[in-house]
């Protein structure tokens, strides 16, 4: 027993590196570089459902109803549970394994056989109970259990970023239906312009004012602006069967607010975007590479415990009888108890080699992580930079679709004077119709950065409903 008791004692042992969390930037703790050249955005805390800055209930109802449905999410969650089951099944290695077992036969002995020279039957009952448990010399055990633990944290991880980036591209998705509804609805007020330009230039031509060529001019016009409305019309639907298959509905159920809507979301107030701790703590991606890391870091461990020997003990008690009635009589009683040592040697080689995979593997994890680190504050100056460019932008062409369509109005005027040749009438359509389009297509692209800058700060995953598979009979 004493000998058994240091055994015990000495299990507490484990082998292997232990896990210390990696190091980050030191820069990452400050702002980011690009809140310092724009005034767009401010330093305060991202709110856990930044979607409701938009204060646009269909999107709120849109993102909320993606995050409970999506199948993405769905098969993450499955994931997750497959992991814990994992985790579960480890943890099961702390626990003797057991084995009850129990049997009944019917031989025949062949007179060959038989010390009275004749054959005869028999019949024999037993039970029987095993049990081994591994004592966890080196740790081996308690390695598996930290890899299986990193890789469900892991999961859990990768589920939110499943959600963190559903909840952007359902916005996205419906951003995009709402500003080709804008453009569609621009152009078509431009047709509508055009057309009278083409109707007064017919009614000039045919009163001898004008010329053949004026009235070609102005149709050519009008069809280049006809000609973008079906592209126009065409993404917007499929930026609307998008919407319904991330929201887990057949593409073909399209949401009829979605549906309706011709101005994109857009966040009018400064956007907080916090800064670099706080987005490396939140970003699920960089979570799910630190445990992924801590778990290939604890599999060298249990790679190192394969090069120790291997202690189990075994026990067993059995009974058995010729009679159903005298199988638990002390005559038919059988137990046996000791311990099974194994153990690779001399020949180590493989193990070893084992060992120097998991330890690359360990160093691999290390890098990604690094990588994972680098890229989210990456992606985040870029968003920032694109969301500050993309706002300096629709200014500058919100300022030039005003002056162009005064400037228009104006020249309309003066051709209806006199004052003004029918090319420059013509010229003055031309720039109002580009300056209109390029602000529409500006004002989709605010839209679009602005969703970007969200996905990139990683949030949106906090307090996310549990995902549901939606009934396909229900619309």
């Amino acid at each position: 027993m004493g000998v058994l008791a240091s055994v015990l004692a000495l299990s507490a042992c484990t082998v292997g590196p232990d896990y210390k969390h990696p190091s980050t930037p030191s820069s990452s703790a400050a702002g980011f570089a690009e809140t310092a050249r724009t005034n767009r955005v401010a330093a305060t805390p991202l709110p856990d459902h930044w979607w409701q800055l938009y204060n646009d209930p269909v999107v709120d109802r849109l993102v909320t109803d993606a995050l409970a449905h999506n199948t993405d999410i769905r098969t993450a969650a499955a994931n997750l549970a497959r992991a814990r089951a994992v985790l579960s099944e480890q943890r099961s290695a702390r626990l003797p394994s057991t084995d009850l077992s129990a049997q009944a036969t019917r031989s025949r002995t062949p007179a060959t056989q038989s010390p009275t020279g004749k054959s005869f039957e028999t019949d024999f009952y037993s039970l029987g109970f095993d049990a081994s448990y591994e004592i966890d010399l080196f740790g081996g055990v308690t390695r598996a259990i930290e890899a299986a633990r990193g890789d469900t944290d892991a999961a859990a991880a990768q589920l939110d970023a499943a959600r963190v980036s559903v909840a952007a591209e359902t916005a996205r998705a419906y951003a995009q239906a709402c500003s080709n509804a804008a453009q569609r609805s621009v152009a078509l007020e431009t047709v509508k312009l055009q057309q009278q330009t083409l109707d007064l230039t017919n009614t000039l031509f045919e009163a001898g004012r004008g010329t053949r060529r004026d009235v070609q001019r102005a149709d050519v016009l009008l069809a280049n602006t006809q000609a973008q409305i079906p592209t126009f019309e065409a993404e917007r639907r499929a930026a609307l069967y998008a919407l319904a298959t991330l929201t887990g509905h057949a593409p073909e159920v399209i949401d009829a607010d979605a549906d309706r809507c011709t101005t994109p979301p857009r966040v009018t107030v400064t956007v907080p975007v916090g800064d670099g701790a706080a987005l490396l703590a939140r970003r699920p991606d960089v979570r799910a590479a630190e445990r992924t890391l801590a778990a290939d870091t604890a599999r060298v461990g249990v790679a190192t415990a394969d090069l120790y020997p291997s202690i189990r003990l075994l026990g067993s008690v059995g009974f058995g009888a010729q009679k159903p009635g005298d199988i638990f009589k002390p005559a038919g009683f059988s137990w046996s108890l000791g311990p099974l040592i194994s153990w690779s040697f001399p020949n180590m080689t493989a193990g070893r080699a084992r060992v120097r995979q998991a330890e690359a593997g360990a160093d691999a994890s290390l890098a990604r992580f690094d990588g994972t680190v680098l890229t989210a504050l990456k992606e985040v100056e870029q968003a920032l930079a694109r969301y500050a460019g993309a706002l300096d932008r629709n200014a500058a062409l919100a300022r030039a679709a005003q002056s162009s369509t005064e400037a228009a109005r104006l020249s309309r005027l003066r051709f209806d004077y006199g004052a003004d040749s029918f090319l420059l009438l013509i010229e003055a359509e031309r720039d109002r119709a580009d300056a209109r389009a390029a602000l529409a297509q500006s004002d989709a692209a605010v839209a679009d950065a602005q969703i970007s800058l969200f996905k990139a700060l990683g949030g949106g995953w906090q307090d996310a409903p549990a995902p549901v598979r939606r009934d396909p009979a229900t619309p």
